[in-house]
């Protein structure tokens, strides 16, 4: 009505609104059509409730946001449904990101393995060796995380460039196979992400499981995350586009 539009709703995951100054909707207009609201978080009739108790990424306070006739200008209004009237990157630009954050975590378990199992694990009693670097397992076992960490990477950077040739000239060639690379990177991250995480501890050994080292935020932050869209289904996007040559759903979810 006039300069402003009512909002209602309630929202959960709704990451880091806690701490926002603006916080963003998605809004459903009279004819089913999607808009982002930009609301001021002290708008009267907007409330965050700080209600994240997930075991993983625990600072994105993905809380509930609650949504009664709230007053948005008109001016902090985004015709959203018009990113997906027409091939646009913005779903491979949602999902590369999503790929970014678990090969972040990966390399950070990765790194935190090492460091523990070249400071403060012991080797095992049948392995013949002084020092727990030493194991051969071990050694092989590193070798692997870091091989299958750095062809993540490798896919992950190449679906970056695929991304950046569909942002340069958005067509339905161009954002199908941004979405097929990064769907493919999304699902190398994910892999790394939880193995490399799980074997911390297998590799590190019991002391490792000591809170005082906290190192179980990283198997908590990559089961949680990798929890965003579920990658049993981009396996069948991927089939489907190589063998039907059919076109990932146009969303930002694929």
């Amino acid at each position: 009505a006039g300069d402003h539009v009512i909002v209602n709703g309630q929202k959960f995951y709704s990451s880091g609104a806690l701490l926002a100054h603006l916080v963003p909707i998605v809004a459903l207009d009279d004819e089913g059509r999607a808009w982002y609201a930009i609301a001021d978080r002290g708008a009267p009739g907007l409330t965050v409730i700080d209600d994240w108790s997930s075991f993983g990424q625990k600072t994105t306070l993905s809380g509930t946001v609650l949504l009664d006739n709230v007053k948005v200008p008109k001016t902090h209004l985004v015709p959203g449904y018009k990113g997906y009237d027409r091939p646009t990157a913005d779903g491979a630009i949602f999902q590369i990101i999503q790929a970014a954050v678990d090969l972040g975590i990966a390399k950070a378990a990765i790194d935190e393995t090492v460091d523990f199992v070249r400071t403060k694990s012991r080797a095992w009693i049948d392995s013949g060796v002084d020092h727990a670097w030493q194991d051969p397992y071990t050694i092989q076992a590193i070798g692997d995380l870091r091989l299958r960490a750095n062809a993540a990477e490798a896919v992950l950077e190449k679906a970056g460039l695929a991304v950046d040739r569909a942002i340069a000239d958005p067509n339905e060639k161009t954002v199908a196979e941004a979405q097929i690379a990064v769907a493919e990177s999304k699902i190398l991250t994910t892999e790394i992400a939880i193995n490399a995480t799980n074997k911390l501890f297998e590799l590190a050994g019991t002391r490792s499981t000591l809170a005082e080292h906290n190192l179980d935020r990283h198997w908590r932050n990559a089961r949680t995350h990798t929890l965003h869209d579920p990658v049993r289904w981009k396996y069948a996007i991927l089939g489907n586009y190589y063998l039907n040559d059919v076109n990932p759903p146009f969303h930002a979810w694929s």
